[in-house]
């Protein structure tokens, strides 16, 4: 029983470690590209000077703006995209509304006034939402005039230069299938969990995505915030609904398909970051039960394919960097009992075990977020100070996502739950709350890490005990602001007058709008 569960220990220590070893190798990969990284950074291709006056020699472009009650964010998304410089007689914007709530009234309002201004702006409202956000913009793909494709989320805001600086990634080489834009961040500054997700994404997105697109590795459209050649998807079998992760799914598709992808960092598009955890940690599931069944989907054929070794094995990193949480779960659980059976009466024994879990763990992870903040110009300093924050939400998360992972690694598709958005208007952050169970299990959790931390105290494993009350911390965290977001949203709906306390979607039985007339 002890050698089985050293083993084990050891095991998850040495799994967690080759994917820190893989955050390392991405900022070792952008340093040694940082050449032609930098000449990405300045490149600033650029339409035929006077052509967003006139339609000259463009391709027809379509802007996809999928909706599902997004009351709260849906007019400044609509003002923004009416706001592109584009030849108008080459641009449509198709809004894709699934929504069942007051948003369709709404939308419908704002886009006859934006086409009494002449706008090609047209409205599609679906009977129900079969595939989801992917039904949805196959749907409006199908009657889609543009030879580019554009997509945006509701939470984000399309500057009036996005297609300008885009398109001549297109022009410049018929082979670029996807162009993938940087996200800004609006609400970067609200509250600890908004910097941690920034920072979160900053890494995705400065490091992860600068390694791959100058490394010639797959990467992703990130599912909003970039363009589509409308050919690439065509050849890459449309948009198909059969994970939750349609945008990774495609891209996949795509780029075996022979499309190539950019990555332009230096063209940014502001998004609204989750400010409630039960928003966030559904987001999450989202993404990591789609990731999972992604990695079902095309491993084999990735593995199997063409594709150089260098681009397979980033690929396995790629689709897999979930299964991390079940494993530190794991390993938060077989703490204790390691610390327990495994003595420190000598250095080596402290090096075997407490070391690796001190530096694999906190090394990669901040030379990587470090490198993401220096990237946009921002302190290194920053990142490292809110490092111990970010341990603590993926520690406090992974009891959630390892269900995640579990769901996926079990079955296909899923329901796909939007991510609620505060807005800035009058309807505020409560008229769309994230509804989650009570974390009884992240509660039980702490409880036992707690544990822990006495146990390392009493072996005398020092290195141990920052890593316990890393975890004890997050467990708690997350359980703390779970419990008080659902206690609160209960009230608020009991309190709430009749009319409004049930915010889920009525029953399809809505009969399918028309589409605008022209």
């Amino acid at each position: 029983m002890h050698w089985l569960l050293c083993t084990l220990y050891f095991a998850v220590l040495l799994l967690l470690s080759m994917y820190g070893l893989h955050r390392s190798h991405l900022v070792l990969t952008c340093l040694r590209y940082r050449k032609k990284l930098a000449g990405m950074a300045s490149r600033d291709l650029a339409l035929p000077e006077g052509i967003v006056s006139d339609q000259g020699d463009v391709p027809h472009v379509t802007i996809q703006l999928p909706l599902y009650n997004e009351a709260t964010v849906v007019s400044r998304l609509l003002d923004h995209a009416s706001r592109i410089e584009y030849p108008r007689e080459k641009l449509e914007i198709q809004v894709l509304d699934d929504s069942t709530d007051e948003t369709r009234a709404m939308v419908r309002a704002h886009v006859e006034a934006l086409r009494d201004t002449g706008l090609d702006i047209v409205y599609i409202h679906r009977v129900d939402r079969t595939g989801y956000k992917a039904g949805a913009l196959d749907a409006g793909l199908t009657v889609a005039k543009g030879e580019l494709i554009a997509i945006f989320d509701a939470d984000f805001l399309p500057q009036p230069d996005f297609l300008v600086k885009l398109v001549p990634e297109f022009l410049a080489d018929p082979r670029v299938g996807m162009v993938q834009a940087r996200w800004g961040h609006l609400n970067r500054a609200t509250s600890l969990l908004t910097r941690v997700q920034a920072l979160m994404l900053d890494g995705h997105h400065l490091v992860e995505n600068r390694a791959r697109s100058a490394a010639g590795w797959l990467f992703n459209f990130s599912g909003t915030g970039g363009m589509w050649r409308r050919q690439a998807i065509l050849d890459a079998g449309r948009w198909q609904h059969d994970t939750l992760t349609e945008d990774l799914d495609l891209s996949y598709r795509a780029q075996m398909a022979g499309w190539r992808f950019v990555y332009r960092e230096n063209v940014v598009t502001p998004a609204e970051l989750p400010e409630d955890v039960s928003a966030f940690r559904a987001q999450q599931f989202r993404w990591a039960k789609g990731t999972v069944q992604t990695s079902r989907k095309l491993m084999r054929k990735v593995l199997e394919s063409d594709l150089s070794v260098s681009q397979r094995i980033e690929a396995f990193f790629h689709m897999t960097p979930h299964f991390a949480y079940p494993l530190m779960v794991f390993l938060s659980l077989l703490l204790m009992p390691a610390l327990l059976l495994m003595p420190a009466t000598n250095a080596r024994t402290m090096i075997l075990i407490d070391l690796p879990l001190c530096f694999g763990t906190m090394g990669s992870l901040a030379a990587f977020y470090a490198m993401a903040e220096s990237a946009q110009g921002r302190r290194r300093i920053d990142a490292l100070k809110q490092l111990p924050a970010l341990l603590a939400l993926g520690a406090g998360l992974a009891p959630h996502l390892t269900r995640a992972v579990w769901e996926g690694l079990g079955s296909m598709a899923g329901e796909f739950v939007r991510t609620p958005k505060a807005g800035k208007g009058a309807l505020g952050g409560q008229r769309y709350r994230a509804r989650a169970d009570l974390p009884m299990v992240e509660v039980f959790l702490c409880l036992y890490s707690a544990a822990s931390v006495i146990a390392s105290v009493e072996t005398g494993h020092w290195f141990a005990t920052p890593f316990a009350l890393l975890f004890t911390f997050g467990y708690g965290y997350v359980a703390s602001l779970v419990a008080s977001e659902q206690l609160e949203r209960r009230r608020a709906i009991a309190h709430a007058p009749a009319l409004q306390r049930d915010s889920t979607p009525p029953p399809a039985a809505v009969q399918a709008d028309e589409e605008l007339a022209a």
